[in-house]
């Protein structure tokens, strides 16, 4: 009811004609005490000329705020250029006074009429101190009645930097909500101790669940705009445990004019608490390898499909050419580049296992680099479906390979995962399969180069574990989890991309490039980190529920196979799979057998003749599990080298 009626006493945006006349008066009222105060304090003065003199600067003063516009600012935003156009007010007023008095002097208007000089002087210092005050105990005096109506936002801004110091102003000048920011927390020791605008700046142990609960700190705003590093990021997980809210600002890329805006202060993502440091592309290298080139990209209207076009869109391509089979996705990537106003693209609704559809397409178009990212991925689907395993990650695979080669494209790059390695479900077996026939072409052409890229689950794509997180959030629970030791290695969307388009520029044929990916996240704590960061509590809020390890899912994901290790390359971050020597001559003839059985549709001799291909491929919580017993050897080794716990990013 207060809240309701307070705006009828409390106008939101006073009228600039009433700020006018209390400007004016105050400039009126300064002239008296001006007058008084260069008296020798009395009341001794000619009442005549006084009058004279204060109607004078009262008519200045209207003439010097109508030119500087200084009472068209709303109060309760005043800020620095508001008190430069009150501080240049001030100067006219003063320089118009002299005037008046010299042209006086010299013409004799009005005889007798004269200011004292220190009372000019006093005048235009009070002027100053008055007019400046009045308005910041404006602007204090509203925030602090709206604020007896409103909870109080206690807040800590971890960066006391110059990022730290605009996202304080920001909070500063918003009158939204009440907002205390009650200290700064630094990593530099310097700064520990010093205070900003009285707020204290602390080091980060100093930042505990005891500073929390005695100054009931409601939320931390990180504001460093680099927040890559792993110090940083560990830091960010423990504040994510010790308060309700962590928010963070954005990169300094996305801030407005140079400054930071408050509505541009986000809640931390679960993708901020990973760990990641983005991969740096040496865009040079690409824009001279993608120039002038017609690109090919299937998949296009997929998580990495997309985004690989959207990055090869941006350079000085002929011909960007998306093919996918899904019509909706790739209408609103159509639409997605219609609206940037790109020119250069053709969308092309096509099957890769249509091979006349895609001979016609090399054909008409002549690609000069392909990027192979069609594929089926979820495992528990394509456990209950092998048909469609093989039908569209090797079947489709070869058919586009060998029109690549038939073709002559310059290069074929192939996006697959880490789940080929050490397969243990269909969609790994299939993907392996397809790594294995490219290689294979390796050997009988070089015309066509052949590239694989390599690398492990993609945050936020389609069907990846953080969107259904945040369904089942939505929901209110449980979050689900396979296992809680099951973990996983994540990168994001654009990294992924990066990294083919990388292969795509380095790759000189035959390659396997993997992708440095730091540290395996455990899917377990990444759902209590979900949890805590939708500002709910795990068990009392929302439970976790273990459902088990689903059809062919491993605990732990690897990127080599069994007799693979790695070289480095120019970049830190991306290294080539040494593999083993494989009879790709023998393993083409069989994967050509395969396409050929797979039209029989019968589940179980199609994962036969993949574990003929890949034997390396042992069936884990799935039905084809008994079609390992003939080779237990083969599982000894493989649960041998997972308890090792076995590092792929080891430079042997």
């Amino acid at each position: 009811m207060i809240n309701n009626l307070l705006p009828l006493f409390i106008p939101k945006y006073g009228s600039k004609w009433l700020v006018l006349a209390m400007d004016t008066g105050l400039v009126m009222l300064t002239f008296f005490v001006a007058y008084f105060l260069s008296s020798d304090f009395t009341l001794n003065f000619e009442f005549k000329w006084f009058m004279t003199g204060i109607i004078a600067i009262g008519l200045i003063s209207l003439f010097s705020f109508g030119i500087t516009g200084s009472y068209r600012g709303i109060l309760r935003y005043t800020g620095v250029r508001d008190m430069f156009k009150v501080t240049l007010a001030v100067g006219v007023i003063s320089f118009l006074t002299v005037l008046l008095l010299l042209v006086n002097n010299t013409f004799d208007v009005i005889p007798g009429f004269t200011i004292p000089k220190l009372t000019i002087i006093l005048h235009a210092l009070l002027n100053l101190v008055a007019l400046a005050a009045s308005r910041l105990l404006f602007k204090l005096a509203y925030k602090y009645i709206m604020s007896d109506f409103h909870l109080t936002e206690r807040i800590v801004i971890y960066g006391a930097g110059d990022a730290g110091i605009m996202t304080y102003n920001a909070l500063a000048n918003s009158l939204k909500q009440n907002i205390r920011v009650v200290a700064f927390i630094d990593d530099n020791k310097a700064k520990v101790g010093s205070s900003i605008n009285g707020a204290p700046i602390l080091s980060r142990a100093a930042f505990n669940k005891n500073f929390v609960e005695r100054y009931g700190i409601n939320e931390v705003i990180i504001a460093i705009p680099n927040t890559s590093g792993r110090y940083l990021q560990g830091s960010i997980n423990e504040m994510v445990e010790l308060v309700p809210r962590v928010k963070i600002i954005p990169p300094v890329s996305q801030w407005i004019n140079g400054e930071i805006q408050l509505n541009q202060i986000k809640q931390v993502q679960l993708e901020d608490l990973l760990q990641r440091n983005p991969i740096n592309i040496e865009n040079r290298e690409l824009a001279k390898e993608f120039t002038g080139k017609t690109i090919l990209v299937t998949g296009a209207a997929g998580s990495i499909g997309s985004e690989i076009a959207r990055q090869v869109n941006h350079f000085p391509i002929k011909k960007l050419i998306c093919l996918d089979i899904a019509e909706s996705a790739l209408y609103d990537l159509q639409q997605e580049f219609i609206r940037e106003g790109r020119k250069d693209f053709t969308v092309i609704v096509s099957d890769v296992r249509d091979a006349h559809g895609i001979d016609a397409i090399l054909t008409n178009y002549e690609p000069d680099i392909i990027f192979h990212a069609a594929a089926y991925k979820h495992v528990p689907l394509m456990e209950e479906n092998p048909y469609e395993a093989v039908k569209i990650n090797v079947v489709g695979t070869r058919i586009l390979a060998n029109a690549a080669v038939k073709h002559k494209v310059g290069k074929f790059v192939l996006v697959s995962t880490d789940k080929a390695v050490n397969p243990t479900n269909v969609m790994g077996a299939t993907k392996r399969t397809a790594e294995i026939y490219i290689g294979a072409l390796q050997r009988e052409t070089k015309a066509t180069r052949f590239i694989t890229t390599r690398f492990g689950n993609v945050l936020g794509s389609n069907g990846s574990v953080i969107p259904l997180f945040r369904k089942q959030l939505e929901q209110g629970g449980p979050l689900t989890v396979t296992h809680e030791e099951v973990t996983r290695y994540f990168m994001t969307i654009p990294e992924a991309s990066q990294l083919v388009l990388q292969a795509g520029s380095m790759g000189k044929g035959g390659e396997i490039f993997i992708f440095d990916m730091g540290e395996r996240v455990k899917i377990f704590d990444l759902a209590k980190n979900m949890i805590k960061l939708s500002g709910l509590n795990y068990p009392d809020d929302i439970d976790i529920q273990i459902t088990g390890l689903r059809p062919g899912e491993k605990l732990y994901e690897e990127l080599l196979a069994n007799g693979e290790n790695t070289m480095p390359t120019y970049h830190d971050k991306i290294l080539i799979s040494k593999v083993k020597d494989l009879d790709y001559e023998h393993l083409k003839a069989k994967i050509e057998a395969l396409c050929i059985f797979n039209l029989y549709n019968d589940r179980n001799m199609i994962v036969s003749k993949l574990k003929q291909i890949v034997p390396e491929y042992i069936s884990k919580n799935s039905d084809f599990t008994c079609l390992d017993k003939s080779d237990e050897d083969r599982t000894g080794n493989y649960s041998i080298l997972q308890s090792l716990n076995f590092n792929p990013y080891k430079k042997l």
